[in-house]
């Protein structure tokens, strides 16, 4: 497949998916038709699925001859980045080539979370009268409730919902098994869907039978629907913030941490291979302790000029 049927479909996903502004989309954009220039004017030309690590110190390497910025470079390499883990999650390749490039040193961004009045205006959002309702609500509740990457949660099984103790098997990044806690009102939400709307739906098919959230073609969901669903739900709760479901994995651990939750439970309930990833909502919840001091301690009120 051509450079340019992969950058459209890639512009489609950061449009979406990713809900960018056009000019950053349209940064993005330029970046990897330069990439896609410099593999179709090499001596042996490259489609996207074909570049491997090797292959991109030669790209990076005319960057430098070009005596392009290294801010502009660590920007190019934040887009080959992205480009390639879409690749990746198109399922258009097994390894990711670009994982070995070095990032740019841009320093750690904190995720963007909701507050819980927040994820109460979100819920309310849904429609519960529309079939889709009760299945809509029960994504949201586990999405939050249990902190699942989008992924996760689509491919999540009936088979693999202990409802007597409590907990739900995900199979995460890497094949790694783990347990999550099942909270009392993701429960109940996510057996009123199953029990009282899915179980009516007659059109199933037959390899999505055990799939828990299912569309109205009888498939599993998408990722793509999934964030549509969510992006309608912000417009219509009137909440300003740029969010998408990892924003409700966001907001579970920061809640967690928050709440005084010991940072190796959130670390195992994420997922999250190694401590260091987990230890961003630590910062986080710093920040958040230290403007509440700000917003509300008396002595912080009385002198703040």
């Amino acid at each position: 497949m051509s450079w340019d049927i992969w950058i459209n479909s890639y512009q489609q996903y950061l449009r979406i998916e990713k809900s960018l502004s056009i000019h950053t989309i349209d940064a993005y954009k330029r970046d990897i038709k330069k990439l896609g220039q410099y593999f179709t004017s090499i001596e042996t030309p490259k489609n996207p699925k074909d570049v491997q690590y090797e292959d991109f110190m030669g790209f990076l390497a005319q960057l430098h001859q070009e005596k392009i910025s290294a801010r502009t470079q660590s920007r190019i390499i934040s887009s080959i980045k992205s480009f390639y883990k879409f690749l990746f999650l198109e399922k258009e390749i097994t390894t990711n080539p670009s994982d070995l490039i070095e990032s740019p040193k841009i320093g750690k961004k904190l995720p963007e979370f909701l507050t819980i009045d927040e994820i109460d205006l979100l819920i309310q959002s849904i429609d519960r009268s529309k079939k889709e309702g009760e299945r809509n609500l029960a994504m949201l509740e586990v999405l939050y409730g249990c902190g699942l990457r989008v992924s996760e949660l689509i491919d999540l099984k009936i088979s693999e919902i202990y409802w007597k103790e409590g907990f739900i098997r995900i199979i995460g990044k890497g094949n790694k098994e783990r347990l999550v806690p099942l909270g009392k009102i993701a429960s109940k939400h996510l057996n009123i869907y199953i029990k009282e709307v899915r179980v009516h739906q007659k059109n199933i098919k037959e390899q999505f039978i055990d799939h828990v959230f299912i569309n109205k073609n009888g498939t599993k969901l998408s990722r793509v629907m999934i964030f549509k669903i969510i992006k309608s739900l912000k417009q219509q709760s009137g909440i300003n913030k740029n969010i998408s479901p990892h924003t409700l994995r966001h907001s579970f651990a920061t809640h967690l941490v928050e709440g005084g939750a010991d940072l190796r439970a959130v670390q195992e309930m994420l997922g999250h291979q190694s401590i260091t990833t987990t230890e961003i909502y630590t910062h986080l919840d710093r920040n958040y302790l230290k403007q509440t001091i700000l917003d509300h301690h008396p002595m912080e009120k009385k002198h703040n000029y």
